[in-house]
């Protein structure tokens, strides 16, 4: 056993490497290994020699083991202390500056007008965006030959054969998360609904997925001035400066009476300037919620009324920030984002739109 002892203590000592030593654990302890066999043979000794030799091989071994995770470990540091050597860093150095992402114009507005109709009352109400051809359509008074509800201009899911419901669609509006808000909460209500819809067009100034922003204001005594001095107090606090608007009569099938509203503008250089001039410019539609939206909503007309309007998103940022073609915003063009997006700290206020 001495002899055993002095050779695997040299052979660990001068081990080179991790995988040398592991040879060195499986010749020694290993199941075949020298001592583990010595240790069989105390099955054929006498008990007197058990007793002599079964604590001097336990020693041995847990000798060899200590010498094995000793050796292990300076291993471990030498390899350690090479990487650190090979692998330094100068401290002192300037970090890599990384380039900062920017605020989609989108979400920037969005951000702009929910501020701005938080601090006149209304809460944001958001909804689903595949919906039901009754909240999308039936509920707001839409009938069944309207032209919006034409494959040609909406987008339908698909129905497995035999299935007769009417197909769900991607939300052409955000007005059916009104008739919902209007079933969860009733009458007083006062909310806007933000978020995506989808119709089937595509040119300079229409995408297939774009965004709206839509009001409703539901009392007993609501009525059309109070619908013009809402919209004249958002568009003064988004524009930054005062906007006058003029209401043409409409027709939209969920609000009796309706209105088209256009803003003062003038056109210079090619581009709109909002708040002066004398020209016009179309933005939104409007009205009186109708009676049968209402009862779609499970409110009882004879006793509230309201009024609706609807915006589109990307509308109101092409206006604000000068931003010529709808398509753009979808493009993920990182040379567009980074000269039309906004810093994360530019948040917006209630007038003027941007803090500094």
């Amino acid at each position: 056993m001495d002899d055993l002892r002095d050779k695997y203590i040299e052979l660990i000592a001068g081990a080179a490497d991790e995988n040398a030593l592991e040879d060195l654990r499986v010749q020694a302890v290993g199941k075949k290994g020298e001592i583990s066999l010595k240790m069989r043979e105390l099955g054929k000794m006498t008990p007197e020699e058990r007793q002599v030799m079964g604590p001097k091989l336990n020693a041995l071994k847990n000798e060899i083991n200590s010498a094995l995770a000793a050796k292990k470990e300076a291993l471990a540091d030498a390899a350690l202390d090479e990487r650190l050597r090979a692998e330094w860093l100068d401290v002192t150095l300037p970090g890599r500056g990384g380039r900062r992402g920017s605020i989609h114009p989108i979400s920037q507005v969005t951000q702009e007008v929910t501020a701005i109709f938080a601090d006149m009352g209304f809460a944001v109400a958001e909804g689903p965006q595949i919906e039901t051809d009754w909240y999308n359509f039936d509920a707001l008074n839409i009938p069944g030959h309207h032209p919006a509800r034409a494959e040609m201009d909406t987008f339908y899911t698909h129905r497995a054969e035999g299935d007769n419901r009417p197909p769900h669609v991607l939300r052409t509006h955000t007005s059916p998360v009104q008739i919902r808000s209007m079933e969860a909460q009733g009458a007083p209500i006062r909310i806007i609904c933000p978020g995506r819809v989808y119709r089937a067009d595509y040119d300079q100034t229409h995408t297939p997925m774009f965004h709206q922003v839509e009001g409703l204001a539901i009392d007993r005594d609501i009525s059309m001035a109070q619908l013009k001095w809402v919209l004249e107090e958002f568009f003064t606090a988004f524009f930054g400066t005062k906007v006058k608007t003029r209401f043409r009569a409409s027709h939209f099938p969920f609000t009796e009476p309706s209105a088209e509203v256009d803003i003062q503008c003038q056109w210079k250089d090619g581009s709109v300037i909002v708040g002066e001039g004398d020209d016009w410019l179309e933005v939104l539609g409007s009205g009186m919620v109708h009676p049968k939206v209402l009862q779609a909503g499970n409110i009882d007309p004879n006793e509230w009324q309201g009024f609706a309007f609807g915006i589109g998103i990307d509308r109101l940022a092409m206006l604000k920030y000068g931003i010529p073609d709808l398509r753009a915003f979808f493009d993920s063009d990182l040379r567009w984002l980074r000269h039309y997006g906004f810093a994360s700290l530019e948040t917006p206020t209630l007038y003027g739109g941007l803090s500094g």
